[in-house]
């Protein structure tokens, strides 16, 4: 296992660099600076603008640029925000717990709906609970989040009251008042996300286990008289997770992605609107780090999907 993990971080490593270097040209050569607000100034003259082009190295050659990007990046230093005058790092400090703690909620909530809701659909496919659970995915994931987000807000918030629909990361109570102000201020985009993503894997694992369910072994099982139970949960449901991993692994990042929409509706002070901000500034030190880390989120998250599989499959050897 440890041999397998050092080769797959070795061959990560040149990967990340090839997609560093592709989104530091890219933004190097988009439109857009990050000093036009200076140009369009008329108290900055001409010689202080140009003075910090020089500093901040905006006239060097690309290359050289992200050859020192690299270098201050493997030491900690991600750069200098433009647009709010602090550190990247600590902007994206500031902003990866809230993104988490929704995120990371909403896929709980996502596969804590799919993966019993996908087993019963297909053990007893093309009955009435199938057919309602299949409307029901149909409808979610052709849903996109900004109208779900829209639709609560006017039912809970705007309407009956309930809920807040504007995040708010400083809240002012304490104690248990703080825990039940944070709940009520996540509970809308938790919802918006998990459903979403609960509809689309939800369609993979019943189809996932009825591939499985078919299979010789799982007749075997049955004809030793294994009770039904263990036989979906420990024959069928562990081989079929293994797509479902895959998909979710894949999916990860592209969450983190979607989640922008969700933070903008929503208000969150997330990574995914520090990075609307950023692009819409022409903050392009903020525009790799967040790009860059959304990369190493593909990265991670297949390497963990490849060590679920030697878990699900113990024919499944890491050499």
């Amino acid at each position: 296992m440890g041999n397998y993990l050092l080769r797959r971080l070795i061959v990560a490593v040149p990967s990340l660099l090839g997609i560093s270097l592709i989104l530091f040209v890219l933004l190097a050569l988009a439109p857009g600076d990050p000093f036009g607000e200076l140009a369009t100034n008329p108290n900055v003259p001409p010689e202080v603008r140009e003075a910090l082009r020089v500093k901040f190295g905006m006239n060097d050659p690309i290359l050289l640029r992200y050859v020192r990007w690299l270098i201050a990046m493997m030491h900690g230093d991600w750069g200098f925000s433009f647009a709010s005058r602090v550190n990247v790092d600590t902007l994206i400090l500031q902003r990866i717990p809230t993104t988490l703690y929704v995120v990371g909620t909403a896929q709980i909530l996502a596969l804590a709906v799919a993966l019993p809701v996908g087993v019963l659909a297909a053990r007893r496919p093309y009955s009435i609970f199938d057919q309602i659970a299949n409307t029901f995915a149909f409808i979610g994931f052709s849903l996109p989040t900004f109208f779900t987000g829209l639709l609560l807000i006017l039912i809970f918030s705007v309407n009956l009251g309930w809920l807040p629909f504007v995040y708010r990361a400083d809240l002012q109570a304490t104690g248990w008042q703080w825990w039940w102000e944070s709940i009520k201020q996540a509970i809308m985009p938790i919802t918006v996300l998990g459903l979403y993503q609960a509809a689309s894997y939800t369609r993979y694992v019943r189809s996932a286990v009825l591939d499985v369910i078919k299979l010789d072994y799982v007749t075997t099982a049955r004809a030793k008289g294994l009770d039904e139970r263990k036989v979906i949960v420990k024959h069928v449901v562990r081989n079929a997770l293994i797509p479902v991993v895959t998909l979710v692994a894949l999916q990860m990042p592209t969450v983190f992605g979607g989640a922008i929409v969700t933070e903008q509706i929503f208000r969150i002070p997330g990574i995914g609107s520090l990075l609307i901000s950023a692009i819409l500034a022409n903050d392009t030190p903020v525009i790799m780090a967040v790009t860059f880390v959304f990369a190493c989120l593909v990265v991670l998250f297949n390497l963990i999907a490849d060590i679920l599989y030697g878990w699900l499959d113990p024919r499944i050897s890491f050499r």
